[in-house]
């Protein structure tokens, strides 16, 4: 099941969305051919690179072998199109990612544990042609408060993901302060 960019640019090329092929040939025209990983690309090493990776829940049918949690974390997390949160779930606080998208006025919510293989592979597919168009705006030199914009939503998403990280240490460290005046407390009243 693993996400193979390079055969998914390949179906964007040969297929009949000629809309896509032409961002895609705008791509290529602005940078390089689309060659290698995605990791490889503009938008991964000038953008993406930075999220640091969350180990998250996945779905009990796959193991960590089955997709890149990391790239599709970042993919997630630097979408434009949805948003995130991480929750700490169950007794063995297991991070949950939740990705929130927006369809009409309606918000659809799911955590990535509860999602099928072929959903997590339909949001490969989703946020990859989304960085692919993104980074072909920024690029284009017809608007520049385009630019600007996409820029500071850039900036946008790196700083609330560093808030993210430094309000997961904070409820974790919550947590255990709590735990620690608790069985000091404990020994206490054993004491007396």
């Amino acid at each position: 099941m693993l996400f193979d960019f390079q055969e998914f640019i390949k179906e964007l090329k040969e297929g009949s969305d000629k809309e896509k092929i032409e961002t895609l040939n705008k791509y290529e025209e602005y940078f390089w051919a689309i060659k290698g990983d995605i990791k490889d690309q503009v938008r991964y090493t000038d953008y993406l690179a930075k999220f640091p990776f969350q180990p998250y829940a996945v779905p009990e049918d796959l193991d960590e072998t089955d997709f890149d949690r990391d790239i599709l974390q970042k993919l997630v997390i630097g979408s434009f199109s949805s948003d995130y949160e991480f929750k700490k779930e169950g007794e063995e606080g297991v991070f949950e990612l939740y990705i929130a998208v927006k369809n009409g006025d309606q918000s659809i919510v799911k955590t990535v544990s509860e999602l099928w293989s072929h959903q997590i592979m339909r949001l490969y597919k989703i946020y990859v042609e989304e960085e692919i168009s993104l980074q072909v705006l920024l690029h284009g030199d017809d608007n520049n408060e385009e630019k600007v914009a996409l820029l500071s939503e850039r900036e946008v998403r790196l700083r609330k993901r560093n808030a993210v990280i430094d309000t997961m240490g904070r409820e974790e460290e919550k947590k255990q302060a709590a735990k620690s005046q608790e069985d000091q407390l404990s020994n206490l009243m054993g004491q007396l």
